[in-house]
């Protein structure tokens, strides 16, 4: 690939240190992501230069104007604090004809509202569980066609933000006061869906038309004591000591039959076509102790870090990190967006 001028946006408060700490460990630095990328783009011999973007699209014109960037490589999570309007920055970018790493801006609002994600696929009958909707500042009525135990969750928050194992429900009690601890500390819609208990298994897609999706990567509960549910909380996600004590690690899934692999890969990529992403994206999945495979989230961009679920599920399909972000790079130049086909 020729050398290439990047510009990486990223959160104002991630932008990466030029070198590890002396006293770095594996500890999950909020801007790990950031440092691997940057660092890597780097040695691979492209140009880069680091926005950081907070409230502000004045930074990032700024930033086109000065360094006349190949393309930009998209690390931005939100926007004023806002998860649903990482959408608008990149639409920003689409507005000024800059080519950009990720998905485009109807498929990060697809994904992002949860509701309106899961009525779409419904349409296409895609597997998965049945949910309502329980929006802000209305009486939470216990819906009468789901079955207990229920999930309660943001409708458009992401990274397990608000779910715990009080995310389970069992009855109505608890039901409206999970919804209402959504509403009230989260500061969002509520998505209700019938719990299904099973393996917790993640598939990552990479590519725009022609898709290639990764091998299945599972969390797996080794020391979760009896009554706890088998879910990706919050602490189970980012909290390492929890993690250890827990017995919880995202690893290479085992004993997964290959014709069930081949099943769920196909599934991946009819999902990712139907809702029109771009670049690179996580599917999660629960497979029930029937075969049953049920999608649960699919999150477009998901982290990019050396040593996270999508560039070790791509390195066991054979792709290095550095040819992974090459890949990305090449399919946001090859994008067609709007811009691009007049």
């Amino acid at each position: 690939m020729k050398r290439l001028r990047i510009i990486v946006l990223c959160h104002e408060d991630l932008v990466p240190p030029d070198t590890l700490p002396e006293d770095d460990s594996d500890a999950m630095e909020p801007w790990r992501t950031e440092y691997d990328v940057v660092s890597n783009l780097r040695k691979m011999g492209h140009e880069v230069f680091v926005v950081g973007v907070r409230d502000d699209l004045g930074v990032i014109r700024q930033s086109i104007d000065e360094h006349r960037p190949h393309i930009a490589f998209n690390l931005t999570e939100e926007f004023h604090g806002e998860a649903v309007y990482d959408q608008h920055v990149v639409s920003y970018l689409e507005l000024r004809r800059m080519p950009y790493t990720g998905c485009n801006p109807r498929g990060l609002m697809l994904a992002h509202d949860k509701g309106l994600c899961r009525k779409i696929l419904a349409y296409h009958r895609v597997p998965g569980p049945r949910f309502e909707v329980f929006p802000m500042n209305r009486k939470v009525r216990p819906p009468r066609k789901l079955r207990y135990p229920l999930f309660v969750k943001s409708q458009v928050e992401d990274a397990s933000l608000g779910i715990a194992q009080a995310s389970v429900v069992e009855d109505e009690a608890r039901l409206k006061e999970r919804v209402h601890f959504i509403h009230e500390s989260v500061g969002t819609d509520a998505i209700v869906e019938e719990y299904v208990d099973g393996r917790e298994l993640y598939l990552g897609v990479l590519g725009n038309q022609r898709l290639q999706t990764f091998p299945l990567w599972e969390m797996v509960f080794k020391k979760v004591p009896e009554g706890i549910y088998r879910i990706a909380t919050s602490k189970a996600k980012w909290d390492v000591p929890y993690q250890k004590k827990m017995g919880i690690a995202i690893k290479a899934a085992r004993n997964i039959p290959p014709e069930l692999a081949e099943k769920m890969s196909r599934l991946g990529k009819r999902v990712y076509r139907i809702l029109g992403l771009s670049g690179y994206a996580r599917l999660d999945l629960r497979l029930d102790d029937q075969g049953g495979v049920h999608l649960i989230e699919v999150n477009p961009n998901p982290d990019l870090a050396y040593d996270d679920l999508l560039a070790e599920s791509a390195l066991q399909a054979g792709i290095k990190y550095d040819t992974l972000l090459t890949r990305i790079l090449n399919l946001g130049l090859q994008h067609r967006a709007q811009w691009r086909r007049r």
